[in-house]
């Protein structure tokens, strides 16, 4: 029984550094790596980054209007919280072109969120920087539309 668990937590952490290869920026000056994949875990759907204390979610949604950026910012410990940082998204387009968000918090909803315009099919890059209360957790995520 104990293989079969040391086999499955192979598999997860040869997934998980098989996605972080796949969600580093083709360019260097977009932004470093500052956060690492250290476990999936079920939560809004999206994909998330246990990072410096604190849980960090992504979950983009297409809409009439664009892509829904949804982001959710939570203490790993006891998943509260924590409205009042400074979010921003740096989202690289399907054709290499660059775009900074500026996430708004929505205290009814208890997440981050932001609009991006536009249509475009294919691979998305996106860094999400927070600022909470002077400290700097950031997470970089993929998706493809």
């Amino acid at each position: 029984m104990k293989s079969i668990q040391y086999i499955a937590t192979a598999t997860l952490v040869l997934l998980t550094f098989g996605s972080m290869a796949q969600t580093s920026f083709a360019s260097d000056d977009f932004l470093p790596q500052t956060a690492v994949i250290t476990k999936l875990k079920e939560g809004k759907g999206g994909q998330v980054i246990e990072s410096q204390g604190y849980h960090l979610e992504f979950v983009p949604k297409k809409t009439e209007k664009g892509l829904h950026l949804d982001f959710y910012l939570q203490k790993s410990d006891n998943h509260a919280t924590v409205g009042g940082a400074k979010v921003t998204a740096q989202v690289q387009m399907p054709n290499g072109k660059k775009e900074a968000l500026t996430l708004k918090y929505d205290a009814k909803e208890k997440h981050y969120t932001a609009l991006l315009a536009g249509k475009a099919t294919g691979d998305y890059k996106v860094a999400i920087l927070c600022d909470i209360n002077g400290k700097k957790v950031n997470g970089r995520f993929s998706f493809k539309r």
